[in-house]
């Protein structure tokens, strides 16, 4: 794998990246150079044009009004749905969750359209806030382990036919719609409610994206002692009693 080349493209980082979500990239661009890949890392602020060349695209979480200009903004841009159209992968957090789906409620109470890269549609609960740290089985078509992260959104997520639900949650609110589940994906776009950030807790989904993106079916082992000790310590001081 040393001759290839990925393309790493992170969405608005002046918009959306908060509860450390540009971790994400990092561990991304980590993961890939330890396998041996040169990595060409894209941070795109939002008065920029997306490129439509990444191999993967990362979308962190932000406030209502960026979540609301980010949106618009993509909306117009249409890069990365040309993008997703010529393959790319994507992986979405809470706001830009939400803003991958078919609509949601900005700021100012309205209904605002998404971008429709997952079938999921999302709304504002009125109850309190979901935050907290979350564990959930993830989707057995995965073939990974226990899903760890934090929550802290006031979103409810409804999934459509044609979305998986990323997760079932053992502890905390995921979509926030009572049926368990937690975020959603399709082929080759992810997105989750979990901050953490939540591909340094979860390695194993850095290693599905790259995969992916590559178009193999494994990758050459690494080490993980350091996600396991950091996985191992978020479970245990979730499940502790009081």
């Amino acid at each position: 794998m040393a001759d290839a080349n990925l393309r790493v493209v992170w969405i608005y980082p002046d918009l959306l990246s908060t509860y450390g979500d540009q971790g994400n990239v990092l561990v991304v661009e980590r993961r890939a150079r330890q396998r041996g890949l040169e990595v060409q890392r894209m941070d795109v602020r939002s008065d920029q044009q997306l490129p439509t060349s990444g191999d993967i695209y990362l979308i962190g979480g932000g406030e209502d009004r960026p979540q609301r200009l980010a949106a618009e903004r993509l909306y117009r841009d249409g890069g990365l749905n040309r993008a997703v159209a010529n393959g790319a992968i994507v992986f979405s957090v809470c706001a830009g969750y939400q803003i991958l789906g078919h609509e949601f409620v900005n700021d100012q109470g309205a209904r605002q359209a998404g971008l429709g890269l997952l079938d999921v549609t999302s709304t504002r609960g009125t109850d309190q806030r979901c935050v907290g740290d979350v564990l959930g089985d993830m989707d057995s078509r995965l073939g990974l382990p226990q899903l760890t992260g934090f929550e802290n959104h006031q979103g409810i997520t409804h999934l459509g036919p044609t979305a998986r639900p990323l997760a079932q949650v053992r502890l905390g609110q995921g979509n926030g719609t009572g049926d368990g589940t937690e975020g959603a994906w399709n082929d080759t776009v992810f997105g989750t409610y979990m901050h953490g950030p939540v591909l340094a807790r979860n390695p194993q989904i850095a290693d599905v994206l790259l995969k992916l993106a590559l178009d193999v079916n494994a990758l050459p082992n690494v080490d993980d002692r350091w996600y396991e000790a950091l996985r191992g310590e978020r479970i245990t001081a979730a499940t502790q009693p009081g």
